[in-house]
C-alpha cells in the first residue's frame, strides 16, 4: 500500500498558523520573529506573511488556526518561496511546533465563554463522550441501520400536489442538549428586525400586523427552508459568535444532520421531480433538522443577510418586509412594480444560498381578500371569515348534541382544541372571540 505523503505547503502554513498566534502581540514585528523562532531561520519572504495576516485579522484569530493555515497556505508568497527553496536544495523545515491553548474569540454578544470540548460538555451537562456521540462528527448516523441507536426520529408528512416533509425530531438525550443550546447560547442572539417567526416578542400577529391596509400584499416562500441552511453557514455562526474551532465542529455536529439512506428512500410520492431532487441533495448533506428545538433560531441567523438586503430593497421601493420562517412578505402602495420585485427578490434569495418556490408567489391586491400567514389584512387583522364559521358551527353542535358528536375527525383532547382554536380568533379580534367564547363556555363536558 502506498505511502501517502505529507504536502508540504500544508506542513509549513499550519506550523506558522500556530507560531503566529504563539506570539506575544498581533503585530507584524510580532509575528515575523515567533516565525523565526518555528523555522530556524530568518527567512525573508516571512514579514510578507505576518503582514497578510495582521491585515486580515484585526485581532489574533484565537481558536481557529486551521482557519489561518487556509489563508497561508493559499498565498503565493509562501508557495513560491517553498518552490524555490525546493529546487536550491535547501527546503524549508519546521524545527519548532508551538501550540497554544484554545480560546474564545471576540464575543459581540453576551454567550457563555467556552474553550474546549470539555467546557462545553459541562455547559450542556452531558459527559465527553456523550457529546462526541451525539455530534457524530464523523456522520456514521447516515449510514446506520433502521433501529435504535439513531439520534433521530423520522417523519414524512405527504402534502397534496407538492413535495412531502421530512420531520426530524431529536431523541430525548438531544432534545436535552440542543433545548440548552437554544437556553444558554442562541437566546443572546438577537434576529433581524424583520424575523417575525420563533422570535421572543413576535409572532403571527407582528408579522401579518405590518401589512394591514396595503394596496398591494406580495407574498412569497422558500424552498425547503430548514433543510436549505447548510452545515458550513451554521459553523461559520458559531464562529461568528467567538467559539474556538474545536467547539465549533461539535457545536455544528450538534445542531446539524445529515438524513439517513434508509429514510431518503422511503419519501413518499408527491410534487414535481425537481422539487423531489432539490429536498433530497439537501437532505443528503448536513442541513438544519426540522423538528430541533436550535433549528428555528440558527435559521433566522442564517436569514440576517437575506433579511437585511431584502429590507433595504423594500425601503428603497417604499414598501414593508416582513418574514415568518419561510414565508417572505411585502406591501406597498398601488404602483409597487410586483413582476420586477418578484424577479430581484428570486435573485438576492439565490445569492443568499435559498430558493423561491415560484407556485407558492401571491400577488394580492386591495380589491380582492389579502392574506399573511392565514390572517386577512386587507382594513385590518381579522380570521378568514369560512374559518371563523367552521369553528362556530362546531361550537354549536357541540352545545346541542355534546362534545363526543361534535368531534367529527376524533382530535385525543376536543376541549383543549376548542380552547386553543378560541383563543388564537381572540387574539386576534377580541370581539368576535368574546362570542366564541360564551359558545364554548356552553358546552357540557363529560366527567372525566
Amino acid at each position: 500500500m502506498p505511502v501517502k505523503r505529507r504536502d508540504p505547503t500544508a506542513h509549513v502554513a499550519r506550523a506558522l498558523a500556530w507560531s503566529f498566534l504563539a506570539a506575544p502581540d498581533w503585530t507584524e514585528a510580532a509575528l515575523r520573529r515567533s516565525a523565526w523562532v518555528t523555522l530556524g531561520r530568518r527567512h525573508r519572504w516571512v514579514s510578507a506573511l505576518a503582514g497578510s495576516a495582521v491585515a486580515t485579522y484585526r485581532t489574533a484569530p484565537l481558536g481557529r488556526p486551521h482557519e489561518l493555515a487556509g489563508l497561508l497556505a493559499g498565498s503565493a508568497v509562501l508557495t513560491t518561496a517553498l518552490h524555490r527553496a525546493a529546487r536550491r536544495g535547501t527546503p524549508v523545515r519546521v524545527r519548532v511546533l508551538p501550540t497554544t491553548p484554545a480560546a474564545m474569540g471576540r464575543r459581540r454578544w453576551p454567550v457563555p465563554e467556552v474553550d474546549d470540548g470539555p467546557a462545553l460538555a459541562r455547559l450542556l451537562q452531558v459527559p465527553d463522550e456523550q457529546l462526541s456521540w451525539l455530534a457524530d462528527v464523523q456522520g456514521r448516523q447516515r449510514r446506520t441501520p433502521a433501529g435504535p441507536h439513531h439520534l433521530y426520529r423520522y417523519r414524512w408528512v405527504a402534502r397534496p400536489g407538492t413535495v412531502p416533509r421530512l420531520l426530524e425530531a431529536p431523541t430525548p438525550l438531544l432534545r436535552h442538549v440542543l433545548r440548552r443550546l437554544l437556553d444558554e447560547v442562541l437566546v443572546w442572539v438577537p434576529a433581524h428586525p424583520a424575523a417575525h417567526g420563533f422570535v421572543r416578542g413576535r409572532s403571527v400577529l407582528s408579522h401579518a400586523r405590518r401589512h394591514v391596509g396595503a394596496d398591494l400584499v406580495l407574498g412569497l416562500d422558500l424552498r425547503h427552508f430548514f433543510a436549505a441552511v447548510t452545515a458550513a453557514r451554521v459553523a461559520g455562526l458559531w464562529t461568528l459568535l467567538g467559539y474556538p474551532e474545536g467547539v465549533v465542529t461539535l457545536l455544528t455536529g450538534l445542531t446539524t444532520h445529515r438524513t439517513p439512506v434508509h429514510v431518503l428512500t422511503a419519501m413518499p410520492p408527491g410534487g414535481d421531480v425537481s422539487g423531489r431532487h432539490l429536498l433530497r441533495a439537501r437532505l443528503r448533506a448536513a442541513h438544519l433538522p426540522q423538528g430541533a428545538a436550535s433549528s428555528p433560531a440558527l435559521a433566522n441567523l442564517a436569514c440576517f443577510t437575506l433579511d437585511h438586503r431584502l429590507s433595504g430593497y423594500a425601503a428603497a421601493l417604499g414598501a414593508t418586509y416582513s418574514r415568518y420562517a419561510d414565508d417572505l412578505t411585502f406591501s406597498g402602495p398601488r404602483d409597487l412594480p410586483a413582476a420586477r420585485l418578484v424577479r430581484s427578490v428570486t435573485t438576492v434569495v439565490a445569492e443568499e444560498g435559498f430558493a423561491v418556490n415560484p407556485t407558492k408567489t401571491r400577488v394580492q391586491r386591495s380589491s380582492a381578500r389579502q392574506q399573511v400567514t392565514g390572517l386577512v389584512v386587507n382594513a385590518g387583522l381579522g380570521i378568514p371569515r369560512e374559518d371563523e364559521d367552521r369553528l362556530r358551527a362546531v361550537l354549536h353542535d357541540a352545545v346541542r348534541r355534546g362534545p363526543q358528536a361534535a368531534n367529527r375527525d376524533g382530535v385525543p383532547d376536543f376541549r383543549a382544541h376548542l380552547e386553543g382554536r378560541v383563543g388564537w380568533v381572540t387574539s386576534v379580534n377580541p370581539v368576535r372571540g368574546a362570542r366564541l367564547r360564551r359558545q364554548l363556555e356552553a358546552v357540557v363536558w363529560p366527567p372525566r
